[in-house]
């Protein structure tokens, strides 16, 4: 076995590590079904479907259902956490609403992506060699838990607040940034799909704004979710406000931003426009482009 692939099984370790210790805080003050407790059945749930799955995307050699996997697991243990509380609660009515519209959006869009490209090259390397590819699906497991780990702590606790006007805010905020990542999405869609802008790179709307405007919608959304979550947590149910933090470092300092700015400066870091737009365009938080 290869140094990849043995660092890739540790990871994976890992990964189930992080994933129980914060099942285990999210887990406190909350329900318990059948002797367990319901937050940690979900997640679970949540490597058990991506692992699942994982078992013919490997066999076939195929990453045209990994994103659409991600969405029907936040889907399902949404669901679950409702079912299992009966869902009278108006706050984790709200949460599921929040996390199900996005979830929806955003696997829907990336599934459309996929079908149209045939394949995403991010997994070109990874999928022939079996621990790399498991580490995948199983960070996508781990993605699900964390950033939903907030609402879910919320939606399983026993102990029921009534929403007031820090849910509200909450929802602001997740309105606003559903809205930014949203729009961004389209932009770069419309932008590709115009012939004459084959092999360019988008510079108008949002992202005259924002080289990754998407990527700051999706983690601001995620501050709305935790806000409106908050009240109901106690004690350890803190420890899953790491939900947009996580979001942040993921997107910023290893999956998102690093591997497009990677292959935007192979691309077209020699021309000067492109530098020029780097150096006036923010990575991340949107600010209105220099005259």
């Amino acid at each position: 076995m290869d140094k990849r692939a043995l660092r890739s099984l540790v990871a994976v370790v890992i990964s189930v590590t992080v994933a129980a210790a914060v099942s285990w805080a999210g887990s406190q003050h909350g329900v318990w079904v059948d002797g367990a407790p319901l937050f940690a059945l979900c997640g679970m749930l949540a490597f058990g479907i991506n692992w699942l799955v994982f078992v013919p995307a490997y066999i076939w050699q195929t990453e045209r259902f990994f994103d659409l996997t991600g969405s029907l697991t936040y889907l399902t243990v949404v669901a679950v956490a409702l079912a299992m509380t009966l869902g009278g609660d108006p706050r984790s009515l709200l949460l599921a609403g929040m996390v199900s519209a996005w979830a929806v959006r955003l696997g829907s869009f990336l599934f459309r992506r996929i079908r149209r490209d045939g394949h995403d090259g991010r997994f070109d390397e990874l999928k022939p060699s079996f621990p790399r590819f498991l580490l995948t699906w199983t960070l996508q497991a781990l993605w699900v838990l964390l950033t939903v780990s907030g609402a879910l702590a919320a939606m399983t606790a026993m102990r029921i607040e009534p929403l007031g006007w820090v849910a509200a805010v909450g929802v602001v905020i997740w309105l606003a940034g559903f809205g930014i990542e949203v729009t961004a999405d389209r932009q770069k869609a419309r932008f590709r799909r115009d012939a004459a802008n084959d092999g360019q790179f988008i510079t108008t709307g949002l992202w005259a704004w924002s080289r990754h405007p998407n990527y700051f919608g999706e983690i601001l959304l995620w501050v709305g979710v935790a806000v409106v979550a908050l009240p109901a947590l106690r004690g350890w149910q803190h420890v899953t406000l790491i939900s947009p933090v996580f979001v942040y470092l993921l997107l910023t300092r290893v999956s998102g931003v690093p591997l497009l700015e990677a292959r935007a400066e192979a691309r077209w870091g020699e021309l000067p426009k492109y530098q020029a737009y780097r150096n006036a365009t923010p990575s991340l938080v949107p600010r209105p482009p220099r005259n």
